[in-house]
């Protein structure tokens, strides 16, 4: 049993063939997808899968890098997904000042808006942090976003910034960057409670070892999982409980 924390099926990379994506991750004992939205029309479009499949949830929100596109009508756009019934979660929301798409200022704007709506729809959020996670922890401390905790997805920062942002009330995920040879994530992903631990796969992109440098999908998230239980020496079976477990207290997805 395991659950893919981030994803995004409604990307046209996954979206033609979405069933039978959805199909092997549950061939591969993946129970529950989160189908991520990163603007106004992902958003739609994750509220829209989850409604026609039992095994996916949606969040909604707008990605750092649709920062600009984040206009009045947008954002009450996503606030409209977030009464939906299926929606577990505010975002992606965050900072990006590694690729700078946007404005600093604008960024940080929109992500305190948005830890605003998971306050006011008691939802948690999932947190998009490159090159800015120090800010970010800053600002979810700053507005008390522990309230309501969430995960920083795909966590590319240190162990320290790892522990503050556990300390806080988050979570961290991680995907395939551990199976990376160069990447330092996996000594990080080892220094992280394991009650505080979720594995995601941010398909279509990060596909892990073996599969890397094509499309990712859902079903590789068992891959991301056996990698970190041999390089851990833990048990795989152990690992997928825990995690599972985590992400389900953290999204409440029955509730």
């Amino acid at each position: 049993m395991l659950i893919d924390t981030h994803a995004h099926l409604s990307y046209p990379q996954l979206a033609q063939d979405q069933e039978a994506v959805i199909r092997r991750a549950v061939e591969a004992g993946v129970t529950r997808i989160v189908d991520v939205g990163t603007n106004a029309t992902t958003s739609r479009s994750a509220v829209a899968s989850a409604e026609c499949h039992p095994e996916v949830f949606a969040s909604a929100g707008f990605h750092p890098h649709d920062a600009e596109s984040a206009d009045e009508r947008g954002l009450e756009d996503v606030r409209s997904c977030l009464n939906g019934p299926r929606v577990i979660a505010v975002g992606e929301t965050g900072l990006d000042f590694f690729r700078d798409n946007a404005p600093h200022d604008l960024q940080e704007s929109l992500f305190r808006q948005h830890i605003a709506l998971a306050v006011e729809h008691n939802l948690p959020l999932i947190i998009h942090s490159r090159g800015a996670e120090d800010r970010v922890l800053d600002i979810l401390q700053e507005k008390g976003a522990g309230a309501v905790g969430g995960v920083l997805h795909c966590f590319g920062g240190d162990a320290e910034q790892a522990s503050r942002a556990v300390e806080i009330g988050f979570y961290l995920g991680f995907g395939g960057t551990l199976t990376f040879k160069k990447s330092t994530s996996l000594e990080v992903a080892r220094s992280v409670p394991a009650d505080r631990l979720l594995f995601e796969t941010d398909c279509p992109y990060l596909a892990p070892v073996p599969f890397r440098g094509k499309r990712n999908e859902p079903a590789y998230v068992k891959n991301i999982a056996e990698f970190l239980a041999e390089a851990s020496a833990c048990s795989f079976d152990d690992l997928a409980r825990q995690t599972t477990e985590n992400a389900a207290r953290l999204f409440n997805f029955e509730g």
